[in-house]
């Protein structure tokens, strides 16, 4: 029994009714969303967690991505970040570690947090047979499965599956080539995996194994973007398209036949006139699952500002109908993100999504409305408490005083809105 069996027999939980009393809804129309797979409520029987929903009809979400690498293992690190992330107004997290211990850093994670996790059980398997037998094309069937359940047990909430890089799609990709190669560790794990062994990719052709486990565990099914582009001159090919085919197809059978969770996984690089159709695209190839776009990121030269990039081709797919937003931090492309850099992209993601929303939702509007009365009346403190990060907005203001306290040092004791005041009354 899963939460979309008892949707679809009628049942609101628990669940819905959180998620419908956060969000303003009806609990009736968080129950349908889910019953049709346009709403997803992550989940696990193993740890309490703070309930979010995602998907049509609600606020769009953030996702947060911490994780050390061969490079940089801190496992405290990691904990600060992901509490970091949670203070920042995070939604979710993935722990996507590919150093250390994998297990044991992300029972830290999930212990220290009460947002839902996500994690890529592909890195765990692949990078376990590349200790052990010196290459990640050892890694065997059994792997895959293992490292699936192991991380379901911890607690985790949604996985991203790659089950849709299959043999019909390197095959695509293979003649149309690439400028920027292939960006996703994923897909360039699972192909060159399939390419060596002359087999196909088991998270396909085992599909419905896959599910019979996630199934077990309460696991939302993310199906992973190993075709994104990491260049955006390779947006929108055919190898994108046609992994979006195969993995619409999956997301349909898990949640027809197995009563799954299911979100679909967008493109990582697109320019900005490209983004609006991708998401309605994905959309409609998938029947309006929710959709989770990686960025994106509308332009290559942004190296260190990386986070502004994301949010700008964030702000338009949230606009457009996506439902979930994984952050970019100003390290990407660069280095392993730090303390800072996680807080940066968080909050940078926070008002991309606010952005979104404000276009598909009118009321979405109304804090921008009382934060236009609180400058007009210089009523600092209110702006304060509006603000996205009042503790900035406050800093930013202290930190260069002005003579006059109703004005700020920008135009001082010329203050448009001061100079007006006195002479009008235009309040509204």
């Amino acid at each position: 029994m899963t939460i979309v069996t008892d949707a679809k027999n009628g049942k609101i939980t628990e669940e819905m009714k959180i998620v419908a009393k956060v969000e303003g809804k009806d609990p009736e129309f968080i129950r349908r969303g889910i019953a049709s797979g346009r709403i997803v409520i992550p989940m696990t029987p193993y740890r309490d967690i703070r309930i979010c929903g995602i998907g049509e009809g609600l606020k769009t979400k953030v996702n947060a991505s911490i994780g050390a690498s061969s490079d940089i293992v801190d496992e405290e690190m990691e904990v600060k970040k992901a509490k970091a992330a949670e203070a920042a107004g995070a939604d979710t997290l993935m722990e996507l570690g590919t150093g250390g211990d994998f297990l044991g850093i992300r029972k830290k994670v999930c212990d220290a947090i009460s947002l839902p996790v996500g994690s890529v059980p592909l890195y765990q398997a692949f990078i376990t047979a590349a200790r052990r037998d010196g290459s990640i094309v050892h890694m065997t069937e059994d792997d895959l499965w293992s490292a699936t359940e192991e991380q379901a047990k911890l607690g985790t909430n949604f996985m991203a599956i790659h089950t849709g890089v299959n043999n019909i799609v390197l095959d695509r990709l293979k003649a149309h080539g690439r400028y920027g190669g292939l960006c996703s560790r994923g897909g360039a794990f699972m192909s060159s995996w399939m390419l060596h062994n002359d087999k196909e990719n088991p998270l396909y052709a085992d599909f419905d194994y896959l599910c019979e486990i996630l199934k077990e565990h309460e696991v939302t099914l993310s199906t992973g973007n190993g075709m994104r582009a990491g260049a955006i001159h390779d947006a929108t090919d055919r190898a994108q398209i046609q992994e979006l085919i195969i993995n619409s197809e999956c997301a349909q059978k898990a949640h027809d036949k197995y009563d799954l969770q299911v979100i679909v996984e967008g493109p990582g690089h697109v320019p900005l006139d490209e983004v609006e159709m991708n998401v309605k695209l994905m959309k409609s190839m998938s029947n309006g699952k929710p959709f989770y776009m990686l960025g994106p990121l509308v332009t290559d030269i942004g190296a260190g500002r990386d986070h502004i990039v994301t949010a700008i081709g964030a702000a338009a797919s949230a606009a457009a109908g996506c439902d979930f937003l994984c952050y970019v931090t100003p390290a990407e492309h660069l280095a392993l993100p730090n303390l800072e850099d996680v807080v940066e992209g968080v909050k940078t993601s926070r008002i991309a999504a606010h952005v979104g929303d404000m276009v598909k939702y009118k009321e979405s509007r109304d804090v921008d409305l009382a934060m236009g009365r609180a400058r007009r009346d210089l009523d600092w403190e209110k702006m304060y408490s509006l603000a996205l990060d009042p503790v900035l907005a406050r800093e930013v203001r202290n930190s260069r005083s002005p003579e006059d306290t109703d004005a700020c040092t920008m135009c001082g004791n010329f203050c448009a809105l001061k100079i007006v005041n006195k002479s009008y009354n235009l309040a509204k």
